[in-house]
């Protein structure tokens, strides 16, 4: 999904966005980290997540959907290339790293991945 084109993306946000109800909620995609064997696909990719639940409550979710045990690594990297800090919340991390379609881009992977460790798009 990260390689449609901006139009596609704008074209299912356009299709995927809500009334009122959801004026909360952040728009999230969350992939399998291409080259992942040991961790399962989840069963959706686009999630609408509450702006105002930390990053490790949103791992915390995504963990027992895919019904991992405490022993399994579990790594969310953003944008391809940076672990969030596990204290801030959702809305923060949408805010400084959300793509131009509007979408928070996420992948996850059993093992740390190379890359940088600060989410600043400004470094």
């Amino acid at each position: 999904m990260q390689n449609a084109t901006l139009s596609f993306r704008l074209l299912i946000l356009l299709s995927i966005q809500s009334p009122q109800t959801f004026l909360s909620c952040l728009q999230v995609i969350v992939e399998r980290y291409q080259k992942e064997k040991s961790l399962p696909k989840l069963d959706r990719t686009k999630f609408l997540v509450s702006e105002d639940i930390s990053i490790s409550q949103f791992i915390f979710t995504l963990r027992n959907r895919m019904s991992l045990t405490s022993t399994q690594a579990f790594y969310l990297l953003v944008n391809n290339n940076c672990l969030p800090c596990q204290s801030m919340t959702v809305a923060e991390v949408y805010r400084d790293n959300k793509d131009e379609d509007g979408f928070l881009y996420v992948t996850y992977a059993s093992q740390e991945m190379f890359g940088d460790y600060g989410c600043d798009k400004d470094q």
